[in-house]
């Protein structure tokens, strides 16, 4: 099975310029809000101030997703300071989007007095859901691919010359990692949301934690497929350390939201 993107652009309105990118994201984001109403109704939590937070994160989120990736990508945005901003073009870092979403949500929960844990398990829930949408968007922009395969692999990816690497120039077929990507976090919302979440009520913390190690082990098994990666330390890329921390600490805040539960009931 090949994949191929059609090109970026979706459709142009006059002076506007309609972007598959933009129109994944969007559309990721209004899915997970739905779901997540539609879970916070069933635990008696107030849906105006989710979508109220929901549209805080996301605005944080893509902030922060785009300044973090800025900042791993220091010798081009020095140069091209203008195109910071120009989230459009693609360039978003999950990890600088969950820090951006992260305090956003910690500022608005505290001010508006609402349970954190209860409301950030409620979103995380969802989450997955956004990402696995908004995965397409790398793929009508021809970004997020993995090493080269050849032309009998069962499932490749075309890349246009332009948006090859130098040393992949020759090679006309990539693994298609955002596909990856895109089943394995539908893949954790199906089981966060109908499986873990409904269990973990009575565990505050443990769905968002639960998200968080579950979607780091994905990108831990994936990013090493990729030849994009943002940055390297000592040849290892950036995100999949940070994704490998990230799996580690989430795991032992889990053991320690279970054992604190466990004392208290005893």
């Amino acid at each position: 099975m090949v994949f191929q993107s059609p090109g970026p652009i979706l459709c142009q309105l006059g002076p506007l310029t309609v972007r598959w990118y933009g129109v994944m994201i969007a559309a990721g984001f209004m899915l997970a809000v739905f779901a997540s109403v539609k879970m916070c109704k069933a635990r008696g939590l107030d849906g105006d101030k989710l979508i109220n937070l929901s549209l805080i994160c996301f605005i944080a989120g893509v902030l922060g997703a785009r300044l973090y990736y800025a900042a791993l990508n220091p010798s081009y945005f020095l140069i091209h300071p203008g195109e910071i901003l120009a989230t459009w073009k693609g360039g978003l870092s999950i990890h600088g989007g969950l820090i951006g979403g992260i305090i956003a949500a910690y500022i608005y929960l505290k001010r508006e007095k609402l349970p954190l844990l209860a409301y950030a398990d409620t979103l995380a829930a969802s989450i997955p859901l956004a990402q696995a949408v908004g995965r397409w968007g790398n793929f009508f922009n021809s970004e997020a691919f993995g090493h080269p395969v050849d032309d009998n692999f069962f499932l490749k990816l075309f890349i246009p010359v332009d948006s090859r690497p130098m040393e992949y120039r020759t090679f006309n077929y990539f693994h298609p990692t955002f596909l990856y990507e895109s089943i394995w976090n539908l893949g954790l919302f199906f089981l966060l949301y109908f499986g873990i979440a409904p269990k973990a009520n009575k565990y505050p913390g443990m769905t968002s934690c639960a998200y968080l190690a579950g979607y780091s082990l994905g990108r831990v098994l994936i990013e090493p497929l990729r030849v994009d990666s943002i940055a390297n330390y000592m040849n290892i890329p950036i995100p999949l350390l940070v994704s490998a921390g990230t799996m580690g600490i989430a795991l032992c805040v889990m053991l320690r939201i279970y054992l604190k539960n466990v004392g208290n009931k005893s």
